[in-house]
């Protein structure tokens, strides 16, 4: 039986897309062109376009069976999160564009990388509402965030100097407590009866891992200047080591923090990609193996202990539900390669003035981020509480039922 409040849901949600996707069509209609005679980066289409389909796997197919480990919300997390992430996208392309350019918005493969890493920032942050917001809600926060997000870069490189890449990787801790201020703000009272996996829907949700696993070297290269011989080459290798060190230290540290001693297929997959989320935030002093691998096995550990006790914790000091703990999978993680970033470029600095020039501004970079995060994520939030947009019941979390159609277990009379 269909619940009472899909009508409404018919009401709001059909027409929000219909205007935002014409709205969206008439801006490229007037305000967009194709660049093509290259870019200004000096490459070409053979060159990025395999990168550009790197990145495209992790957004759609990665982050989408990775949240798919709910036995009954698998259907919403895939399909919502391809949703999300279109809208996100064609945002991020605009307000990206407005920021570089006076004149029209060239559109190029490199525009459209940079649209959809913006995008990761809203994937991670639904994590932490997942199964506890319709579509309509869901929408809202990929437009908010998004503007967020790209306002966050444009401080950190207008205000502070800071590099592309640098600006862009901050992602992961943007997105991690932008989440966190929404499942504050929007708590519910669990615990939640349909918030459970089994053995097939974690299969899905490991899939998704493994996509992410095997293309996150090109996500945290793809905006690395290759104008330098070899820095693209040291992303890639130091990216994998981390990866390949995380992977193994998240199992060692699940089984030993197991009191049955075993592994936990959640717990593993939400730690695994520790040590490239470091890696990625501190790609710009990271030059020797061994720093990566060292990145990724402390990366591992302070997520996999985070995502054992801290959760839980979490939800009985603060009422914060963090359905898919991206505290410890993209929190703890970005903010220890945050600190590695200081510590390495300290490291190498021979001036001494210079070293503390670089600390403060690096601090100061790190504030504006986490303050920007927490403020629209709390403006976000407060807004998503208005009755306006039918908040989904409590006894229909994570369910599918609520938005899709089912007509097997329809009642036949």
């Amino acid at each position: 039986m269909a619940p009472r409040y899909t009508p409404s849901m018919r009401s709001r949600l059909a027409p929000m897309l219909l205007f935002l996707q014409l709205g969206f069509i008439v801006i490229f209609a007037f305000y967009t062109e194709i660049q093509s005679r290259g870019n200004d980066y000096g490459k070409t289409f053979s060159n990025i376009y395999p990168e550009f389909q790197d990145v495209n796997v992790i957004v759609i197919l990665g982050f989408g069976f990775l949240c798919t480990f709910l036995v009954r919300y698998s259907f919403s997390a895939s399909a919502f999160n391809l949703l999300v992430a279109v809208m996100a996208t064609q945002l991020a392309i605009i307000l990206n564009g407005i920021e570089y350019n006076r004149g029209k918005i060239r559109l190029d493969l490199r525009s459209l990388v940079e649209a959809e890493m913006c995008t990761a920032s809203v994937l991670i942050s639904i994590g932490a509402v997942l199964g506890k917001t319709n579509p309509v809600q869901l929408i809202l926060i990929a437009l908010l965030e998004v503007s967020g997000f790209i306002l966050n870069k444009w401080v950190l490189q207008t205000l502070l100097r800071v590099w592309l890449l640098n600006s862009i990787m901050v992602l992961h801790i943007f997105g991690a407590f932008f989440g966190l201020m929404l499942t504050w703000i929007l708590h519910r009272k669990g615990p939640f009866e349909k918030e459970k996996f089994d053995h097939k829907t974690g299969l899905f949700s490991m899939l998704g891992t493994v996509f992410l696993w095997m293309f996150w070297p090109s996500f945290n290269s793809v905006l690395v200047d290759d104008g330098t011989p070899g820095r693209k080459l040291g992303a890639v290798c130091s990216t994998y080591l981390a990866l390949a060190v995380s992977a193994v230290t998240a199992a060692a540290v699940s089984m030993l923090s197991s009191p049955k001693g075993k592994l936990n297929l959640i717990h593993m997959q939400s730690c695994i990609l520790a040590g490239g989320i470091a890696v990625g935030v501190s790609m710009s002093v990271v030059h020797q193996p061994w720093e990566a691998m060292t990145i990724g096995f402390t990366a591992a550990v302070v997520s996999s202990i985070g995502y054992r006790y801290l959760k839980i914790h979490m939800l009985f000091a603060f009422d914060c539900h963090d359905t898919c703990a991206v505290l410890s999978t993209h929190g703890l993680p970005g903010l220890l390669g945050w600190v590695a970033h200081l510590l390495l470029k300290i490291k190498d600095c021979d001036d001494h003035t210079m070293a503390i020039r670089f600390a403060v501004f690096h601090i100061c970079s790190l504030l504006i981020t986490i303050t920007l995060s927490l403020s629209m994520g709390i403006i976000t939030g407060l807004l998503l509480k208005w009755n306006l947009w039918r908040p989904t019941q409590d006894k229909k979390c994570f369910d599918d039922q609520a938005f899709w159609e089912f007509p097997y277990l329809a009642v036949r009379k």
